[in-house]
């Protein structure tokens, strides 16, 4: 593991070379040593204005003209000509450019708003897996965990069981998923903390990283995903495929990478051996089943895997991503060059952008929902006879086609997909909750008949389909017209205080377990190892009845 100072931080990178076991090995000091840009790990970072934390231009590197992403964030310039890259990065592909990157990235080199968010994120994660394991809610991927086996390395949390850390991470995976209320970036489309969470967890099971270390390697996995899908964004969509498991089975090896020191030779192998196993289609939408609910722990479960096959000598191609026949060209039909996923990694910061959701469903309906909420409190008793809901253009045959399915859902996780219904359950109840999911549209007779009675109208949105502005327009029983609007562009994440509400109404409730594992994965990086975290964890998600591997 790699070497810590006294006061927690990761020492001066060294130069690496690869031993028989793909591991990094010490010589001399890195050319470029490392700037403390925030002071102290756990110190307040500074305000808006400061250099970390000033909001960078909207967009990805090099923008999508119809759909920039929410703003990045830069960090002030390293005194070093190459802080965290490599003179010859030009001509390097962008599987290089990641894993130089990773491979050099230490604690000191992530601003202070990233850390802050991404500790967030974390927590946020863990809650929705607890809330997962309460509902009982991905039985058949800890099951098939179980079956894999392997040596034991990792529990799944809230079991006993000692497997394999790729199985491991398959089943954990499912678990921040399966009920669709985990983080998004909204410019990429992205559920990033379901396959970095379970690198992490299962990962840490098996080496003694320090929380600092834990953070670092989160913060790359964070980064890793959002670029690779703010590269084209919303096209693998476009095409069918999800681009969760198309970012994420490379965010897993990046993170799981920095966990175990590997070399930058075998972190970029990896990458392009994990960029065979991206993919996960959305066929589930029009078929009725939950496969979506697996896509980013089978990322997880590859890119975990994919780093072992590059550690014991498989090669992946560097090209993997922008190339030829490579990831955006094969499945988002889009050519992309490697400057554009990663031309400025450690200069521009795109993980603070990752929000966690306010409603259980799709992020393509919460405008849509926000809207609806505000309606609701107007309605002031009457009900609603029609509805008509704004929709950007690519939303619509996620979220509102085909109409009967949307409005009329056969399953509580199709749902979950569902604008017309889900609207309607917003204006009846004015939220939307786990609880509203737990069943088909037929528990609900009456949201059933007032999703009937909504439709859409396309709206152009120039921006990310998941910001654009939230309108529906009521006719009441009582004749009024009604209408309630959000604003679109981009939204600030929700803040601590909410996340950690939303953490401990995921968990059970608050209490003793719950307020000291949220207390430690917010201070994550004083941890000296991750043992009580993923204790605590463990003994929260054992408290709930359910299947257990």
């Amino acid at each position: 593991m790699p070497e810590t100072t006294p006061n927690g931080r990761q020492p001066e990178p060294a130069r690496r070379t690869r031993d028989t076991h793909g591991r990094a090995s010490r010589s001399a000091p890195a050319d470029a040593s490392p700037t403390a840009l925030d002071g102290p790990a756990d110190a307040p970072g500074p305000t808006a204005s400061g250099p970390e934390d000033t909001p960078g231009p909207s967009g990805p590197s090099h923008p999508s003209a119809h759909h920039p992403g929410p703003p990045g964030h830069h960090h002030r310039p390293h005194p070093h000509p190459h802080p965290h890259g490599h003179p010859d990065d030009a001509a390097r592909p962008a599987a290089a450019r990641i894993a130089h990157w990773a491979g050099r990235l230490t604690l000191d080199q992530v601003p202070s708003v990233v850390r802050r968010a991404v500790r967030r994120q974390l927590l946020d994660g863990i809650g929705c897996l607890l809330a997962a394991l309460r509902k009982d809610a991905a039985g058949p991927a800890l099951a098939a965990a179980r079956g894999l086996g392997g040596p034991p390395e990792a529990a799944v949390p809230g079991t006993t069981a000692l497997i394999g850390a790729p199985a491991a991470a398959l089943a954990t995976g499912a678990l921040v998923h399966a009920l669709d209320f985990d983080d998004t970036h909204p410019g990429a489309l992205v559920h990033a903390t379901a396959a970095v969470l379970p690198a992490l967890l299962t990962t840490a099971q098996h080496t003694t990283a320090t929380g600092a270390r834990v953070l670092t390697a989160a913060a790359a996995g964070y980064e890793t995903a959002v670029r690779v899908g703010l590269a084209a964004p919303y096209r693998f969509h476009a095409r069918g495929v999800h681009a969760t498991q198309v970012a994420t089975v490379f965010a897993a090896p990046v993170t799981a990478a920095v966990l175990h020191d590997t070399t930058v030779p075998v972190l970029t192998h990896a990458l392009g051996l994990a960029g065979s196993s991206a993919g996960g289609l959305l066929e589930f939408l029009d078929a009725g089943s939950d496969s979506k609910t697996l896509h980013p722990g089978l990322a997880a479960h590859a890119g975990l895997l994919a780093l072992r096959l590059a550690t014991a000598g498989a090669e992946g191609p560097a090209t993997v991503l922008e190339g030829r026949y490579g990831v955006y060209a094969a499945l988002a039909g889009h050519p992309v060059t490697a400057a554009e996923v990663a031309g400025d990694l450690g200069e521009m910061w795109h993980a603070p952008a990752v929000a966690a959701k306010r409603h259980p469903c799709c992020q393509l309906m919460h405008p849509a929902l926000d809207a609806a909420r505000v309606l609701h409190g107007r309605l002031a008793g009457a009900e609603v006879a029609s509805a008509v809901v704004d929709v950007p253009p690519g939303a619509v045959p996620v979220v509102c086609e085909p109409a009967g399915l949307r409005q009329a859902p056969r399953t509580a996780y199709e749902a979950k997909f569902a604008l017309p219904y889900s609207t309607a359950l917003m204006l009846l109840d004015g939220r939307v909750t786990l609880d509203s999911y737990d069943r088909a549209a037929g528990a609900r007779p009456d949201a059933a008949a007032l999703a009937a009675r909504i439709t859409h109208r396309e709206r152009p949105w120039p921006g990310p389909d998941a910001e654009a502005p939230g309108r529906i327009r009521a006719l009441t029983t009582d004749g009024r017209e009604l209408t309630a609007e959000v604003p679109g562009g981009h939204r600030p994440p929700p803040p601590t205080e909410e996340v950690l509400m939303k953490f401990h109404v995921n968990a059970g409730g608050e209490n003793a377990l719950t307020r000291e594992l949220a207390e430690r994965v917010l201070h994550i990086d004083r941890e000296p190892t991750l043992d009580r975290v993923l204790e605590l964890t463990a003994s929260i998600g054992a408290s709930f009845e359910r299947r257990t591997p």
